[in-house]
């Protein structure tokens, strides 16, 4: 659960710094199609930081229940290929990164579904 919990802050903060990046030094770098990827980008990678931080206190109150780690393990995994690759799409403009990105998302999709199975088990 520590582990869960310093990856969720580091994700946290490099939300927000590649989001200060992209809206100060690739400002009219980036076309705007691409700019608006980037954003996307930071926005699912903030949004599952926090989920992740959620699942991590949820393990600490209820560490019978490994399932909600698996659950931020899936956001980690999302976090990595779905931003990681709009990310690179973004600012290379190379489609294959693209081409990765529902991988990540499904990552993400189960991540969701995990942690509300898991909150079922909470007694």
């Amino acid at each position: 659960m520590q582990k869960i919990l310093i990856i969720s802050a580091i994700s946290g903060f490099l939300a927000v710094a590649f989001g200060a990046f992209g809206a100060h030094a690739l400002k009219g770098v980036l076309s705007p199609e691409m700019h608006t990827i980037y954003e996307k980008a930071v926005i699912y990678q903030m949004f599952h930081a926090l989920a992740m931080l959620a699942c991590g206190v949820l393990l600490f109150h209820f560490p019978a229940i490994k399932s909600f780690g698996v659950a931020a393990y899936l956001f980690f995994a999302g976090i990595v290929i779905f931003s990681g690759s709009l990310y690179g799409y973004s600012i290379s403009g190379v489609i294959a990164y693209a081409l990765v990105t529902p991988i990540g998302g499904l990552c993400f999709l189960a991540g969701w579904v995990l942690l509300g199975v898991s909150a079922f088990k909470i007694k």
